[in-house]
């Protein structure tokens, strides 16, 4: 029998606020175990928590980007449950009316756009973190509090790849949108995986297996590439599955089970008596739509639509929106976006390049990978964005060469100079002049009759070399395209 896969991934994003949920301690990564704490994050008696607005703010924003539904009315619940972690033994979050609500996320999957139904996005708050020694274990509640978002996908997914496309599609966007920093090194992004498999065709879902906190979308794609086979040859001897919560060993490659899977009513979810019901209105509403991105796929279906530029360079464009910004600041004016492209892509994310490992190298030591160097790298450039477009008027006017634009670009970026300025002080202004180029024609054909000879004999690759010595002899300003047309001519003439 045929199986297949379905699942569904419950993702927990750090909102990017400067306090905590429900009280004034910082939401900042890596103090010391227990400092960004107070009696609220401790759960004391007798503290009451206060919601932090922009949190709630960031909420609605991402079932904006998520294309989510936005209810009137939402509420904060309890979820009890007993864990060390969990200073209070219950957890404050969202359970039958959330702050969103039946939304989607549309991605590029087999060249086609998939979409993925979200469930909800909903809000809570994050729990301590459990450290285990070798005799004893420690709790840091820095972490307990922070304003988490739990976006709930539908089981639309079918495989370990389509999940680790969707999880980069999610982030990317709320990266984007300015919801969250997205680090998971800093533990920012956590996800739950929900699989289970059924024969192929068949609507019923199979038993649904949970694995717990995956700390890495590779890891989600490694757990899943696991656990389908597992569940499909546990299924072909006749076994019958149970829903339950399993862990991922990455170091051994498999899953283990923890426990059988609760269900909602273990927890005992009941309305916080301490927070009102969130009743949003639409002034506030409008504020928070104004905050809105456009999408990174809608970005890059723009750009490939009103400028004509293959996927390949819009998908640039598409992952760095200060990038795409500084393009489309020249685009509408250019005769030849495609062009511009070309320069911002392969010349000024180069240098900018080149730049940020110079002085990560200095700082540090070492050469870094570079992340998000365009949105500082743009700001610090010395030149402003008409100077490029001037740059590559200059190119399709012919009056330089493209080897002499490269010469201008470097001087550009380390003077602020403009394009004509330098040109006309280091003499790179092309020879577009027949008559001066015929001369240059002329010595070099006198001076290489065999390779004069080896082009009249049908070895048409020859005309390449004359053209160069034609080049090399006008120290690079000749005109390539005549200069070829004129060898050509004089070499057919009888």
């Amino acid at each position: 029998m045929e199986y297949e896969a379905v699942i569904g991934l419950e993702t927990h994003v750090q909102l990017k606020t400067k306090s905590k949920m429900w009280c004034g301690c910082a939401n900042t990564f890596g103090a010391e175990p227990n400092t960004n704490v107070c009696p609220v994050c401790l759960g004391m008696p007798g503290v009451l928590p206060v919601p932090n607005e922009e949190a709630i703010r960031l909420t609605v924003l991402t079932g904006l980007l998520l294309n989510c539904e936005i209810p009137r009315f939402a509420k904060f619940d309890r979820k009890s449950y007993f864990y060390p972690d969990v200073a209070k033994n219950y957890q404050i979050t969202q359970y039958d009316q959330p702050s969103t609500r039946n939304g989607w996320v549309e991605f590029e999957w087999n060249g086609r756009t998939q979409k993925v139904r979200i469930t909800r996005a909903h809000l809570e708050e994050d729990v301590g973190k459990n450290t285990h020694f070798e005799r004893h274990s420690g709790v840091d509640f820095n972490r307990a509090g922070v304003p988490l978002l739990e976006i709930v996908s539908e089981p639309d997914l079918t495989s370990a790849e389509m999940a680790y496309t969707y999880l980069n599609t999610l982030t990317e966007i709320l990266h984007q949108g300015g919801v969250s920093d997205c680090d998971m090194e800093k533990g920012m992004v956590r996800c739950d995986v929900n699989v289970s498999v059924r024969p192929k065709g068949a609507t019923r879902l199979g038993a649904k297996i949970e694995i717990k906190n995956m700390n890495s979308f590779s890891g989600v794609r490694r757990a899943l590439e696991h656990e389908i086979p597992r569940q499909i040859e546990a299924l072909s001897r006749g076994e019958k599955l149970r829903q339950s919560t399993r862990r991922w060993d990455d170091v051994a490659g498999v899953t283990e089970e923890m426990r059988t899977k609760e269900d909602a009513h273990d927890y005992r979810y009941f309305p916080d008596p301490d927070l009102m019901p969130l009743v949003p209105g639409e002034t506030w509403l409008a504020e928070v739509r104004a905050r809105a991105i456009e999408l990174p796929l809608a970005r890059k279906q723009r750009l490939m639509r009103d400028y004509q530029l293959p996927a390949g360079d819009a998908e640039v464009f598409r992952g760095d929106p200060a990038l795409s910004r500084y393009f489309e600041a020249l685009a509408p004016q250019a005769k030849n976006p495609k062009a511009v492209a070309n320069w911002i892509i392969n010349n000024l994310l180069a240098k900018l390049a080149e730049l940020h490992h110079a002085e990560k190298a200095e700082q540090a030591g070492i050469g870094l990978d570079i992340e998000a160097m365009s949105l500082s790298g743009l700001a610090d450039l010395k030149f402003p964005p008409s100077a490029l477009l001037e740059l590559v008027q200059l190119v399709e006017a012919k009056t330089i060469s493209n080897s002499a634009a490269q010469q201008v670009f470097a001087e550009m970026f380390a003077t602020g100079k403009t394009p004509e300025r330098i040109v006309r002080e280091k003499g790179l202004a092309q020879v577009s002049d027949a008559a001066v180029i015929e001369e240059f024609c002329d010595q070099v054909i006198a001076a290489s009759p065999k390779i004069v000879a080896d082009y009249q004999s049908g070895k048409t690759a020859a005309l390449n070399s004359l053209k160069g010595q034609v080049m090399k002899l006008s120290k690079g300003k000749a005109n390539p395209v005549l200069a070829g047309e004129i060898l050509e001519r004089k070499l057919k003439s009888p």
